[in-house]
């Protein structure tokens, strides 16, 4: 948190004009850095929480606008909870700053990981569903990435902990991680080369019609009338990345079929977006359509198959996760079944 808390700021006034007794400031603690700015003469007239967010620009305004709203910001020994308020050229500011949930997501935590493969290299994980894999707003703490740094300390000296792929948080499956900054970027290197299989099974709506394999190829960008979705989108209208994904068909009845997935893309929800275009929401996934399983309430969605060549030694490495028991039920209660 220091690191981040001491970030300079062209705005910032000497230590000297720091004040000599900060605690008695209103709610000080041990969790507060105090910063003194002063307003200048551009800044004559200007609103507090603009003024603070140049000042503080390792900051967004909007935590700024919740520490002065919070009685964390003085103006001239005063208090000052409008951040509409306006200041004059010379006001002497006091803020006091507090850690942010996202300042401290980067930390240890202890989490049982269920290591697949583990070697000075990498390691290979399976995923549960219900995981996040990066810290986020709402999920700053509990993540993957904080198991990891509890995991080995040479996590914490890596870019994302050494993540090189996600899987969604209700995803279930196999994730490569790297231990090295060597192997890191390898991987990445590699990844986007497709020399990483990557291949999915999942349940989806409706019963299958058309060729048995098909390859699916579009453009995926934000949802034009959702933010929160990904869609298949115009690249004339609407930005995005190409995608593309192998879809299979294994079993299935009336109402639902078995399908293995292979990436050839990596964008986000892409075999949730891509199976909801073909007409064949995953069970299980509200967000594009589909409707809860008999037994599953997450988004019927399992990276089952990871193979590559060893970033350090090139020897083919390959691995299978087994279903998950929520997504195993749902099969056998479909009536359908896999075999690989």
């Amino acid at each position: 948190m220091r690191n981040t808390l001491l970030k300079k700021s062209s705005a910032i006034i000497s230590s000297d004009s720091l004040p000599t007794d900060p605690d008695d400031a209103p709610d000080a603690g041990p969790d507060i850095e105090w910063r003194v700015l002063v307003a200048s003469p551009a800044q004559h007239g200007a609103r507090l929480d603009k003024a603070l967010a140049d000042g503080l620009s390792e900051f967004s305004r909007s935590y700024l606008q919740q520490l002065i709203e919070d009685g964390s910001v003085m103006v001239n020994g005063h208090l000052q909870v409008k951040p509409s308020s306006r200041l004059k050229a010379g006001d002497n500011c006091r803020i006091g700053l507090r850690p942010t949930p996202q300042s401290q997501s980067f930390r240890a935590e202890e989490m049982a990981l269920e290591v697949v493969f583990e070697d000075s290299h990498l390691l290979v994980i399976h995923k549960p569903a219900g995981l996040v894999v990066h810290p986020a707003p709402g999920n700053w703490s509990g993540t993957l990435l904080n198991g990891l740094l509890a995991f080995a300390p040479e996590f914490a000296g890596l870019p994302r902990a050494g993540i090189v792929h996600r899987l969604d948080k209700d995803t279930s499956g196999l994730m490569l991680v790297a231990r090295t900054r060597a192997s890191m970027d390898v991987l990445v290197r590699m990844i986007a080369e497709r020399q990483v299989q990557r291949q999915y099974l999942a349940l989806a709506h409706k019963h299958w019609s058309g060729p048995l394999k098909r390859e699916v190829q579009s453009v995926i960008g934000r949802d034009p009338s959702n933010r929160l979705r990904m869609a298949v989108v115009d690249p004339g209208r609407q930005p995005g990345k190409p995608a593309r994904t192998t879809v299979e068909w294994v079993d299935g009845n009336e109402r639902t079929s078995l399908v293995r997935c292979t990436l050839h893309t990596g964008r986000t929800h892409q075999i949730r977006v891509h199976m909801a275009s073909l007409g064949h929401p995953l069970i299980g996934d509200q967000t594009y359509g589909g409707a809860p399983g008999l037994m599953l309430q997450r988004q019927a969605l399992h990276a089952y198959h990871l193979a590559l060549p060893h970033p350090h030694t090139g020897a083919g490495l390959d691995f299978l996760a087994p279903l998950p028991l929520d997504m195993d039920a749902e099969l056998k209660q479909q009536g359908l079944r896999y075999n690989f």
